[in-house]
């Protein structure tokens, strides 16, 4: 998508038609991704999987999703933004509609891939079109409404599921989504509008092998560790990480020509490289809250994970619900004064989370859970915002995509990061004579421990960004117009 457009008015603080669409399109996708966690247990009955094999309905996606997003940049470029969305959300539709009917695992786990190529397209492309058509000064507001679509739906997920997995077969969590993915299809084609004008150029091929194998295997590495073959899992990210070093080689052999896959002089803009490792540290910590949070409440409090999603649905609510505010603020006070606060508000959450015990009030941990949501809605928004406005116009969807991929890469390892922990405290507790419940809370301890140390980085990261994108983009813009990473 070629970004020299000019850009669309949002006169009385109106959001572009256009980013509404987006917005509700991705809220869709998004939903989707989570669904399927309580589902779990359904599948391994009616399909007749074992608990490791059920589990791939979810890291398929996650690791189609980390194959896929690389691409993006490119194909952004290159396709009108109609072309774009009409394939993105007719992918969806199509493997939406195939996971409903499935009549076996296999053919669950392709809808699932299916829908998961739909998926990687639609965060980059609300990303970039927001970039190009919003100007700076609105910027804020309109990421914030963004952060409510992206946070909301994930938290959502897991809640509906649980009450349609209450009254109905798993299928309906597809049958369900696909009216309304249908619906906001054929609202998103009528009311769309083109952003700038595509680019030609060739697709390299060999960058395409490299960065889903590269980023692929490093995601699938990662989720295999603590499943009981550590050093296969090892091995696995070992090659993944050597696979994305060629990946890279490659992009900056090939930004000479100027056709890269993945642009990475985005790398040389510091505010777009600082957001991204506050980004990646933060989404770690989220992601291994989310995944050890559960665990806690379903096997050693004894919730459902109905009640589980309930519990933790007002954070994700909460964080949602501010987006738009913590926008309005950033637009008018700029980041800093946001982004600092939230930062130690996220490390003092999970260092709170340290304290979690057999009897520790569900207030208290849902005011944990509720800070912490907070104060990555007081994050993410203002840092999204500063890392790609500090990119020049031709660079956006590759920083959109840059984004989206750590995502996944991040996700993984925070889940990795927090399992391998825990399981290792416990295992090591449990044969020095303690008992398995005492152990494994230790190991939970150990764990969220782990992820407060790491969100220091976080408020270091908070500290050096500037409170505006616009003065270090000037600043910085000639780094990025470079031929190549030197």
């Amino acid at each position: 998508m070629h970004a020299e457009v000019s850009t669309q008015s949002t006169a009385g603080g109106r959001t572009p038609t256009v980013i509404r669409v987006l917005v509700l399109a991705t809220f869709v996708v998004i939903l989707n991704e989570t669904i399927m966690i309580n589902a779990i247990p359904r599948l391994m009955t009616d399909l007749h999987v074992g608990e490791r094999s059920a589990q791939w309905v979810s890291t398929a996606f996650m690791l189609t999703m980390a194959a896929v997003i690389p691409t993006t940049g490119w194909f952004l470029q290159r396709v009108t933004t109609r072309r774009a969305y009409s394939l993105a959300m007719g992918i969806f539709l199509v493997g939406t509609a195939l996971s409903s009917v499935a009549p076996t695992f296999s053919v669950l786990l392709l809808g699932r891939v299916i829908q998961a190529c739909g998926t990687a397209v639609m965060m980059p492309l609300l990303m970039t079109t927001l970039m190009t058509v919003v100007p700076e000064q609105d910027r804020g507001r309109v990421m914030g409404n963004v952060t409510l679509a992206i946070s909301v739906a994930p938290a959502m997920g897991p809640v509906i599921s649980g009450l349609v997995l209450q009254i109905g077969s798993w299928r309906w969590l597809f049958v369900l989504v696909l009216p309304i993915a249908a619906g906001v299809t054929w609202f998103g084609l009528r009311h769309l509008e083109n952003v700038g004008e595509p680019q030609s150029g060739a697709i390299d091929g060999y960058s395409v092998g490299f960065a889903a194998l590269g980023f692929g295997g490093l995601v699938y590495g990662l989720s295999k560790i603590g499943g009981g073959n550590d050093t296969e899992a090892i091995g696995i990210v070992a090659a993944g990480a050597v696979l994305i070093a060629v990946f890279a080689a490659r992009q900056i052999r090939l930004q000479r020509t100027g056709s890269p896959l993945l642009d990475l002089r985005v790398l040389l803009i510091g505010t777009y490289t600082k957001a991204l490792v506050l980004m990646a540290v933060a989404f770690l910590a989220m992601l291994g809250s989310m995944m050890l949070l559960p665990l806690y409440l379903q096997n050693l409090r004894g919730l459902s994970a109905l009640e589980t999603g309930l519990l933790v649905m007002p954070g994700g609510l909460a964080m949602g619900l501010l987006g738009p505010t913590i926008g309005k603020l950033f637009d008018r006070f700029g980041g800093r004064w946001l982004v600092i606060p939230g930062s130690i508000g996220i490390t003092a959450a999970l260092a709170g989370f340290t304290q979690i015990s057999l009897h520790m009030p569900y207030g208290q941990l849902l005011a944990l859970h509720i800070l912490l949501m907070v104060s990555l809605a007081a994050t993410f928004t203002p840092v999204f915002t500063l890392g790609l406005g500090a990119l020049p116009p031709h660079l956006y969807s590759h920083g959109s995509s840059m984004l989206g991929t750590l995502q996944q890469v991040s996700a993984a390892f925070g889940t990795a990061l927090v399992i391998t922990v825990m399981t290792t405290r416990a295992t090591s507790l449990v044969n020095s004579g303690h008992d398995p419940i005492s152990a494994h809370l230790d190991g939970m301890r150990l764990a969220f421990a782990v992820s407060a140390v790491l969100a220091l980085v976080v408020i270091v990261m908070a500290i050096l960004l500037p409170s505006r994108a616009a003065a270090s983009a000037h600043a910085e813009d000639h780094a990025a117009t470079e031929p190549a990473l030197s």
